[in-house]
């Protein structure tokens, strides 16, 4: 991805390093790829922020070197910067009103947010209460060595996902579908998740395909990096990394085809039209 030159966005907040104050111990829920079934990519991090075990979230924090940290500081500033300049584009244009921006966090194994204790084991996600983004860069190598998708704009897709969950924040979705959820059974209810979550892979396909029209900040294999992202990070494969087993009832982001496939029409298109996943008879 050609960073570098963007612009560099100045809604970044960084608390690396300031640890949490008052913060009583408490613990994960064990794993990696258990708490990215569970929370990876913007799904509703309550879950995990109440599991307790007793031990700090710092303990098992990865390291990473304070120059790779401040590279990555700056290329989550630069990216978050390319998907301001888009979506105040499409927002002008799609609704005749201003994008109202959101702010990203940086932090290192633990941070408060409005929705709760963030830990880094949990992947990054954004929190509707306060229009924040959370990420602790260190989950960038995670993603690279664990879930077997490098690249930097697999890490870009990663950011505008969950950008795209504050886009459908702003335009009220994500409460419609907060409503809805306390209506119907869990099965049901993890359907709707799944539908918000492919919706949110589809804004980020339409961020990259704008982003590339107006400052060609696409490189080869970029693309191929953020759809084997995009697979990798799909139910299916972390319940069967996880558990053993698949059970499609309790997806709560997409299988990793779905979540493939919808990242794909957002970039295809670069329309928000053709993110409707509600509408879709199949997803």
């Amino acid at each position: 991805m050609k960073w570098q030159s963007s612009r560099r966005s100045i809604n970044i907040e960084d608390r690396r390093g300031a640890g949490v104050p008052g913060m009583a111990a408490t613990g994960g829920i064990g794993s990696l790829l258990l708490a990215l079934v569970v929370a990876l990519l913007g799904g509703d991090p309550s879950v995990v922020f109440e599991q307790g075990s007793g031990n700090s979230p710092y303990d098992n924090a990865p390291q990473v070197s304070p120059a790779e940290a401040d590279r990555s500081a700056e290329f989550v500033s630069a990216v978050l910067g390319e998907t301001e300049d888009t979506w105040s584009t499409i927002f002008r244009s799609e609704f005749g009103a201003d994008y109202p921006e959101p702010s990203l966090v940086l932090y290192s194994g633990a941070t408060q947010s409005a929705c709760g204790l963030g830990q880094s084991a949990m992947g990054p996600f954004y929190c509707p209460a306060d229009q924040k983004i959370y990420l602790d860069t260190s989950f960038f190598r995670d993603l690279s060595t664990q879930l077997g998708a490098p690249g930097d704009f697999a890490q870009a897709y990663v950011i505008a996902h969950e950008v795209g969950h504050h886009v459908q924040n702003l335009l009220g979705v994500s409460n419609e579908v907060r409503r809805a959820q306390q209506r119907v059974s869990s099965t049901q209810a993890n359907e709707l998740s799944v539908r918000l979550e492919l919706q949110a892979d589809c804004f980020a396909g339409v961020w990259a395909h704008n982003a590339q029209a107006a400052r060609q900040i696409l490189e080869e294999g970029d693309i191929e990096e953020a759809l084997n992202a995009a697979s990798q990070i799909g139910d299916d494969r972390l319940q069967l990394e996880s558990q053993g087993y698949v059970t499609p009832d309790s997806f709560t982001h997409g299988s990793s085809q779905q979540r493939a496939e919808w990242f794909y029409r957002g970039i295809e298109s670069g329309d928000i039209n053709q993110c409707n996943t509600f509408d879709a008879a199949q997803i």
